[in-house]
């Protein structure tokens, strides 16, 4: 057996017209994560495109590794739509022909590819003629770490507000800024559509979604108003300049987490965000629920049912009386 000296990490997030998927780079976790237990030294080659810093595989030097390692994924020689070289695989075994060469945590579909037979050694998790499969080296990996979670409603339309739109400059840089936060960013949509599994078909589908979220970043007043309904923190960008009706609606609900779309820059975002996910940016947001939630519930004898406006009977109790409900209305708030 060759002594090991160095070995070289790679997988499927090795090569240019690969993929990178978690599973694959959880098990390049869990391979590393054991190769440095043993304190056998590894560096990892990454594609360009998912790591443009990371070590490349055209700019590794052979001779400079006795052992290569493929984690996870299916073994095959297939060539990617593209790729004019030969099978990726393929070419990893001819270019380090010198090294070791180990597969582990992989499928095996056809045992006499290439691909499968130029590896000295496979430690298959499943495959054809394996009776007994193995876990998914993924599940080996270091305990995952705390990210939020958010929810991203955004729009570039609103024409009508003409001159004033900032829609595709402010959606630009929140989503530039979006791309460099280690979160989880879920894209959500306030529009409903009963022929769209992607979307909700009811309000309370979308409330099942905010509510479960650590905050929402949005610049569409109902990205807002439902977050907060939800009693999830809300860092609001209005993209009309001057302020439209995201910063009114703000206002009407005494949350102050809303920025103009001049201050839309990633320091302002970066500490708009921060406090939504304090302990007091959600405890706001709750009060901010419970207070509308006070105003929808109310009996219907109740002043607080029309309310729903400072200094106004509100909105609802306006439309009673356009309709020629005055006596009515007027019966509720007394």
């Amino acid at each position: 057996m060759t002594h090991v000296t160095r070995v070289l990490l790679t997988g499927w997030f090795s090569f240019l017209h690969g993929e990178v998927t978690a599973g694959d780079m959880l098990a390049a976790d869990a391979v590393r994560d054991a190769l440095r237990s043993a304190s056998i030294p590894c560096d990892t080659a990454w594609s360009p495109v998912f790591r443009p810093d990371g070590l490349r595989l055209e700019n590794t030097d052979p001779a400079a590794y006795t052992h290569l390692v493929f984690a996870c994924g299916p073994i095959h020689s297939r060539r990617p739509p593209g790729h004019e070289a030969g099978a990726p695989l393929c070419e990893l075994h001819r270019r380090f022909a010198n090294c070791r060469r180990i597969a582990v945590g992989v499928s095996v579909i056809d045992p006499a590819d290439p691909a499968v037979t130029g590896f000295d050694v496979l430690l298959a998790r499943d495959g054809a003629g394996q009776s007994v499969s193995a876990p998914d080296l993924s599940l080996r990996a270091p305990p995952p770490g705390a990210v939020p979670l958010l929810g991203v409603v955004l729009t570039e339309g609103q024409h009508e507000y003409g001159t004033r739109r900032r829609h595709g400059e402010v959606a630009q840089t929140v989503q530039e800024w979006l791309g460099g936060l280690d979160a989880a960013r879920l894209p959500l949509d306030t529009r409903l559509d009963t022929r769209d599994w992607r979307l909700p078909a009811t309000p309370d589908q979308l409330h099942a979604v905010f509510s479960r979220l650590d905050a929402v970043v949005t610049t569409r007043l109902h990205g807002l108003v439902l977050a907060l309904r939800a009693e999830t923190p809300v860092l609001a960008v209005d993209p009309v300049a001057g302020g439209a009706k995201v910063s009114a609606q703000a206002s009407a609900l005494d949350w102050p987490m809303v920025l103009p779309s001049e201050d839309a820059r990633p320091a302002e975002l970066d500490r708009a965000l921060a406090w939504c996910l304090t302990s007091q940016g959600r405890e706001r947001a709750r009060e901010v629920a419970a207070r509308q939630a006070r105003h929808a519930t109310a009996r219907s004898g109740g002043a607080e049912l029309l309310a729903d406006r400072p200094g106004g009977a509100g909105l609802l109790a306006d439309l009673l009386r356009h309709l020629g409900h005055a006596d009515a209305a007027a019966g509720r708030e007394g």
